[in-house]
């Protein structure tokens, strides 16, 4: 470490005699009545165990700063990690105010202090909230509303339909939930008068303080906490907000969290497709690193001085990068969250997304996609999904390694950006795959290599049609239609010999899907009785499924060479093989 770290244990009473400020790139309170409840027992529980006995909450990652407030000046810490936490008892602080009764004004006054210090220049104490919400307007106004007002968390009604608004702020929703819950904990009977000295002489959290939000962030990522963590796109937020006007940071804070909220946990995933669109290169550092080695400070190595030389950014920090990830998250939606059928008159944009989606090993056609829709839009896009789901397909299946298919794919993203007419780029040699190992995949033995699942995903799909919309079931389960272990005495044994059962059974056109549910209902039933089974039920039917149920009245070798035939006939159509 760079810098000198802080670190100390303090009681709940000394936590609150500091300053703390909950920064722009934190994410919301998200704490709902199961953590609530949850700290709330165990200090209950910590209590009446041993009344005497001291009790670790948790710890809290810092970035220390030095404030000043007119004449006044005074620390005042970052929260990184434990925002969940030190908010949560924020709330308990604030409701147990209210919760004392008007008579014992030692305690309201306690209470008070620990929520909002009033000014004291002798002493160098400054005038404001024990914590500071810089995370939205509306967390402020509530703070000062429902929590820093006396009598504000009594307010049950508005609290109520606060905590009710789907569409209102996170952090709002979930604080007015968190004091509605509190009050209930306390109403259920646990008595104020034993849990507040309780948590407030004997509860405890360890703090690490460090005054580079970079060091800060190395302790943050070696410590284990049990709360919700920050991930790399927070700091990558800060860093970004940091280089902004502050008059600007509000704005743009909102916009990013949106695409935050949308993403969830995966958002992270969405910024490494950024950034593969920006770098065209596998990642190789993580995603802090390869957005501040080589998106904000490229290099190149020169051979011939064996040394490494700047190169112009890819992209700069601050607002540069709000739009740019706001756009593509615009293309996002685009793309899956929103209906193309009023465009195309046609499901077949979203059915080739369903299948990709759910039928791709991996999500490295995400970037090419989203970089050609930068640049085209809806203009031929459904030719695009199609060269691109076979060229990303047909590399798995020919088992190129992950890198080369990674490769492949960012090889795609250079030709979009460098050829502008689509027919010039549709005829590129950038989507060619190995057509003869293609071949040899669809004519051999598929069932338990990886890719079996997608390709009947994309036979089912071939039989939907595009009037409606293509969404298979949860509960998928590859089905021999010859079963792999007939019985003895079964009519399998006398329709195929033990080399044609060997030969065919884990061929594609022995394969349908049914529903989990289903297949193990199906076992090793002859054929004439699989079928009045499968469609006796009212469950799930896939298409693909239902045409070769449909097709074939007996399922000798005839029958099954005849599948497989139109099977694999209809993917080399798709893929464009003779």
């Amino acid at each position: 470490m760079s810098q000198k770290i802080e670190s100390d244990k303090l009681f709940i009473k000394d936590v609150f005699q500091k300053w703390y400020r909950i920064p722009e790139y934190q994410r919301p309170y998200v704490w709902g009545d199961d953590q609530v409840g949850e700290l709330l027992e165990d200090v209950r529980r910590a209590r009446e165990s041993n009344p005497q006995a001291q009790y670790f909450l948790g710890s809290m990652v810092l970035q220390k700063n030095q404030r000043q407030t007119d004449a006044t000046s005074y620390e005042e810490y970052d929260l990184l990690d434990g925002q969940q936490r030190l908010t949560t008892l924020f709330l308990i602080t604030a409701v147990i105010r209210d919760l004392t009764p008007a008579s014992n004004g030692a305690r309201k006054k306690t209470c008070q202090d620990s929520l909002y210090q009033m000014a004291n220049p002798d002493d160098n104490v400054p005038e404001r909230s024990r914590i500071v919400f810089d995370i939205r307007d509306e967390v402020r106004d509530f703070v000062q509303q429902f929590v820093q007002k006396d009598g504000g968390t009594l307010m049950q009604d508005q609290l109520k339909l606060l905590a009710g608004q789907k569409d209102g702020d996170t952090s709002v929703r979930h604080m007015a939930g968190a004091l509605l819950r509190i009050h209930a904990f306390f109403a259920a009977g646990t008595p104020v008068d034993a849990f507040f000295p309780f948590l407030r002489s004997n509860v405890l959290m360890i703090y690490v303080a460090a005054e580079g939000l970079e060091d800060a962030f190395h302790l943050f990522t070696v410590m284990n906490n049990r709360g919700i963590k920050l991930r790399n796109s927070d700091i990558l937020k800060a860093q970004n907000l940091k280089a902004l006007p502050k008059a600007d940071r509000a704005a743009q804070a909102k916009r990013w969290e949106a695409t935050e909220n949308h993403f969830g946990e995966e958002f992270d995933v969405f910024l490494s497709h950024i950034r593969t669109i920006l770098v065209k290169q596998k990642a190789s550092v993580n995603l802090l690193q390869e957005y501040e080695e080589n998106v904000y400070h490229p290099r190149e190595f020169d051979r011939s001085t064996q040394t490494y030389h700047p190169k112009p950014p890819l992209l700069t920090k601050g607002k540069a990068t709000f739009d740019f990830i706001d756009r593509h998250y615009r293309h996002y939606l685009a793309l899956f969250d929103q209906d193309h059928f009023s465009v195309a008159q046609s499901y077949e944009i979203d059915n080739q997304l369903t299948l990709m989606r759910l039928g791709l090993e991996a999500e490295h056609w995400i970037a090419p996609l989203l970089a050609f829709y930068d640049r085209h839009g809806n203009q031929r896009l459904m030719e695009f999904l199609r060269l691109l789901d076979n060229k990303v397909s047909a590399d798995w299946m020919a088992a190129l390694t992950p890198t080369d298919r990674v490769q492949n794919a960012n090889a795609i993203i250079q030709t979009i950006e460098s050829v502008s007419d689509l027919n010039t780029l549709f005829a590129d040699p950038v989507f060619q795959f190995h057509a003869t190992s293609l071949r040899s995949v669809f004519d051999g033995e598929v069932y338990g290599r990886r890719f079996a699942r997608y390709l009947l995903l994309k036979l089912d799909l071939l039989s939907h049609g595009h009037t409606t919309r293509f969404q298979p079931p949860p509960t998928l389960s590859i089905e021999h239609i010859l079963p792999q272990t007939p019985d003895v005495q079964s009519q399998w044994r006398k329709d195929f010999t033990d080399p044609q059962r060997e030969e065919w059974t884990d061929k594609l056109g022995n394969l349908i899907f049914l529903s989990r549910r289903k297949n193990s209902a199906q076992g090793n039933l002859d054929f004439t009785l699989k079928k009045e089974k499968y469609f006796k039920s009212n469950i799930e039917l896939f298409s693909h499924s239902v045409r070769v149920f449909q097709s074939f009245s007996t399922w000798t070798l005839n029958d099954l060479s005849s599948n497989h035939a139109t099977v694999v006939q209809q993917l080399r159509n798709c893929y464009g093989l003779p």
